[in-house]
C-alpha cells in the first residue's frame, strides 16, 4: 500500500475515541513553488507507532496540540473535509507551542464546530476562526470561568493562541485561553 511521508507537521488538533487518537495535522505540499498548506486527520490506533524526538515510543496522550512532527501515514484516504488517513508512524520533532494573543470582536459563533470567528480589533477586514477543544479555557470579565455555549456576536475578547495558521479564509487556529472582556 502506497504511503504518504511528511515532515515539519504541526498538530492542530487531537481527540480520542476508544483506543483510538485522531491527530489533526498541518503540513506544506511538496512540489512547485512553496507548495499547499494540507490538513489530514492521522487516525493513531494499536499500530501506530508514536515516538518521542529521542526515538522512544510513547502514548498517544502524550502528543499536545502545537508539536511539530514527521507522520508517516497510508495514501488511501477519507473523502471527508479534512481527510481521515491510518497513521503508522507519528514522530515528535519539535515541542514548543509558541503562542500570540489577539483582540477582537466575536463575529459569529458556530456551536456544531466549536469555533467562532472573530475580527481584529479596528480591522473588521481581518477575520480569524478560532477553533476551540476541550482544553482551551474561557473566562468572563470578572475571571470566573464560563462555558464554550456562553460565547455570542459582538463581546470583545482576547485570545491566547498558537501562532500557527492555516492558509485557508479565513485562517484557522486552535484557542488555548479565552477572555471576555468587560466592556467599559
Amino acid at each position: 500500500m502506497p504511503v504518504i511521508s511528511v515532515s515539519d507537521a504541526v498538530i492542530v488538533g487531537l481527540s480520542s475515541e476508544r483506543d483510538t487518537t485522531f491527530v489533526t495535522i498541518t503540513y506544506r505540499e511538496e512540489g512547485r513553488g512553496r507548495g499547499r498548506e494540507q490538513t489530514v486527520v492521522l487516525v493513531a490506533g494499536s499500530r501506530t507507532l508514536i515516538l518521542n524526538s529521542n526515538g522512544i515510543p510513547i502514548p498517544a496522550a502524550l502528543l499536545r496540540i502545537g508539536m511539530t512532527v514527521s507522520a508517516t501515514f497510508s495514501s488511501a484516504m477519507t473523502r471527508s473535509n479534512p481527510p481521515q488517513a491510518t497513521a503508522f508512524l507519528i514522530r515528535i520533532t519539535g515541542r514548543g507551542t509558541r503562542e500570540e494573543t489577539t483582540r477582537g470582536t466575536i463575529l459569529n459563533v458556530d456551536r456544531r464546530n466549536r469555533s467562532f470567528i472573530m475580527s481584529r480589533e479596528r480591522d473588521f477586514s481581518n477575520r480569524i476562526q478560532m477553533n476551540v477543544n476541550e482544553d482551551t479555557r474561557i473566562f468572563d470579565c470578572g475571571g470566573r470561568q464560563i462555558r464554550f455555549s456562553d460565547l455570542r456576536e459582538g463581546m470583545e475578547v482576547r485570545v491566547r493562541h498558537a501562532n500557527f495558521m492555516t492558509a485557508s479564509i479565513p485562517p484557522q487556529t486552535t484557542a488555548f485561553e479565552i477572555e471576555v472582556q468587560c466592556r467599559r
